[in-house]
């Protein structure tokens, strides 16, 4: 790893959990299932959903190729690959063939219309990496999961967000303060919705606090 600051760390030290230092693999997996899968048994309470207003439902068309190609032209080809190592450099090849391309249309439509989504493209591999520039690595903390999926199926969900993004932007059913991987958004956008609600406590003689997390790294402990 690269350091700003020269850093002597001891060859070996192991991971500390409650206290208890994780010298086994079972003890191991033990903590990290633990710390990284918190809200993995809770109940989520699906009423919420019940206030949400109900609108006319639209057909789903089936997929074309632009989509399918647009999807993948951004798809960096030096990213790790997932369980079966098929890498986006290999995938970008299988799509230029026609055929090739038009059986995986198909594999994409028949799940929508089966209502199926395959456990082949569920498999995923979990790799463990430390955070930069941490003094010690005796804590979780100090690392961070990562979750590598099917590639195939990663391009299958990519076509997917591409066409519900549209659907629900153009459908108005996103709040104007989701700003967060969106197209056509950006940090000024933030910036001027917090500006604009700091303003408006101003105006009514108030102050403005603001909370800040990171939701995704707090997602797999929140209560949802």
């Amino acid at each position: 790893m690269n350091w700003i600051k020269r850093c002597k760390l001891p060859a070996i030290e192991a991971i500390k959990y409650n206290g208890h230092l994780c010298l086994s693999p079972e003890s191991l997996w033990d903590a990290l299932r633990s710390t990284f899968n918190i809200a993995l048994n809770r109940q989520v309470d699906l009423n919420i959903l019940n206030e949400i207003k109900r609108k006319p439902s639209s057909q789903w068309f089936p997929f074309s190729k632009e989509e399918f190609k647009q999807a993948i032209s951004n798809c960096n080809d030096l990213s790790v690959p997932g369980p079966v190592k098929l890498t986006w450099r290999h995938l970008k090849s299988i799509i230029n063939q026609d055929d090739c391309l038009i059986n995986i249309i198909n594999i994409a439509n028949s799940c929508f219309k089966l209502r199926h989504w395959p456990n082949y493209f569920k498999y995923s591999s979990t790799i463990i990496i430390p955070k930069p520039n941490k003094t010690s690595y005796d804590q979780l903390k100090a690392f961070r999961p990562i979750v590598l999926l099917n590639t195939l199926g990663k391009l299958i969900e990519k076509v997917i967000a591409e066409r519900l993004q549209f659907t629900v932007a153009s459908n108005n059913f996103i709040h104007p303060s989701q700003l967060g991987g969106l197209k056509f958004k950006s940090t000024t956008n933030a910036s001027v919705a917090l500006t604009h609600i700091v303003w408006s406590g101003w105006v009514k003689g108030k102050m403005t606090s603001t909370l800040v997390f990171d939701i995704s790294q707090f997602f797999s402990s929140l209560n949802h």
